[in-house]
């Protein structure tokens, strides 16, 4: 009896011991392993064959109101704009649809590519609207409105009818109606290669250097002359947060120093009063995105914030509206959208650039 109980003793500290060798760690002292709910927040990505998308759907109509709102004043109310990006839409027609190849594409007069004519996988559009989308406040939208903004895209190219409906449940049967569901290839000599029937070659045929070889390059980033400052203060448009804070491009850059681009410079120094309400305004235009359409004194894709100044002098109440209002048809074409900042913010913004918008 005394030796049965002792070695049932044996059994389970053995069994502990290897319950605690299959817990340990792989790296001790160094972070832990994810939880399945981590995992599951960042696993987002969406398969061609739409393994990872979520359950839910989207009508047209919605998609359009979304579009409007949120879309529009980068793609127009068409997604046809060559304004801020690249069209979207366009240069597709029902024979594509009915091939799976855009015709277009084989035109050397053709004057532009859309985004319709080249992606072939429909997964590739949800998936990009979900995660990066809109530009000023990614993976802000709801399931169920990437589902309606993607079936407002698919109705400008006549991919669907306006009275659609998008869903996980029928997405698979609309990616057969992909105008350039066919153009994909791998037919080449790069990845994958021959498990899908690629050329056998390599990619590349580089030979190791093994003499008289050159000395490791110093890599370094350079704007020439006539592109600085060319779409507003870089570094007025850069996060406040981060490696990258951009250089200030309302400065020449020093002669013959390649690498002073990468070098972050020292913002101007304000000289009035109002240095410390100017920081504060600036900080939140960073904050709230106002940056990545406005440069302080050049257009982007909305006026400066020197020019509203000039036009809107001591107007703060009336710019606190506009900019938590939205608007269109004051500056040009290109809508601006309601903006969810808090009053408060929005009073330190309009209150700077009713005296001047000074740096």
């Amino acid at each position: 009896m005394f030796n049965f109980r002792n070695g049932t003793i044996a059994a389970a500290l053995l069994l502990v011991g290897g319950l605690a060798i299959a817990q340990s760690p792989k790296y001790p002292g160094v972070g832990r392993d994810a939880t399945p709910k981590e995992v599951a927040a960042w696993d987002i990505d969406v398969r061609p064959d739409f393994k990872g998308l979520p359950k839910g759907s989207g009508s047209v109509e919605k998609g359009q109101e979304l579009w409007e709102a949120k879309c529009a004043h980068c793609h127009g109310v068409f997604g046809e704009s060559n304004e801020v990006f690249s069209p979207l839409i366009g240069g597709t027609s029902a024979e594509d649809i009915k091939k799976g190849r855009v015709a277009n594409l084989t035109r050397a007069d053709f004057p532009g590519r859309t985004t319709i004519m080249k992606v072939a996988t429909l997964s590739t559009i949800w998936d990009y609207i979900n995660r990066a989308m809109p530009w000023t406040s990614p993976k802000s939208l709801a399931v169920d409105e990437v589902y309606a903004v993607t079936a407002y895209l698919l109705s400008l190219a006549n991919v669907v009818p306006d009275d659609f409906k998008l869903s996980d449940q029928n997405i698979a049967q609309v990616q057969q109606r992909m105008p350039n569901r066919n153009g994909m290839t791998t037919q080449h000599a790069l990845w994958p290669g021959k498990e899908f029937g690629g050329k056998s070659r390599p990619d590349t045929a580089n030979v190791a250097c093994m003499k008289d070889c050159a000395t490791e390059p110093t890599v370094a980033s350079l704007l020439p002359d006539f592109a600085r400052n060319a779409h507003g203060n870089l570094q007025e448009q850069n996060r406040l947060v981060g490696a990258q804070k951009g250089t200030d491009t309302t400065r020449p850059e020093g002669k013959g120093n390649i690498a002073a681009a990468a070098v972050p410079a020292t913002p101007p120094v304000a000289a009035n009063p109002g240095a410390s309400e100017s920081k504060a305004a600036q900080a939140l235009l960073n904050k709230h995105g106002c940056v990545a359409c406005h440069g302080v004194d050049k257009k982007i894709v909305g006026p400066g914030f020197n020019e509203v100044a000039k036009r809107h002098a001591d107007k703060a109440d009336y710019l606190i509206g506009k900019i938590r209002a939205g608007g269109s048809g004051v500056w040009g074409a290109v809508p601006m959208p309601p903006q969810t900042l808090s009053e408060a913010d929005a009073r330190t913004i309009a209150q700077w650039i009713a005296k001047g918008a000074a740096r």
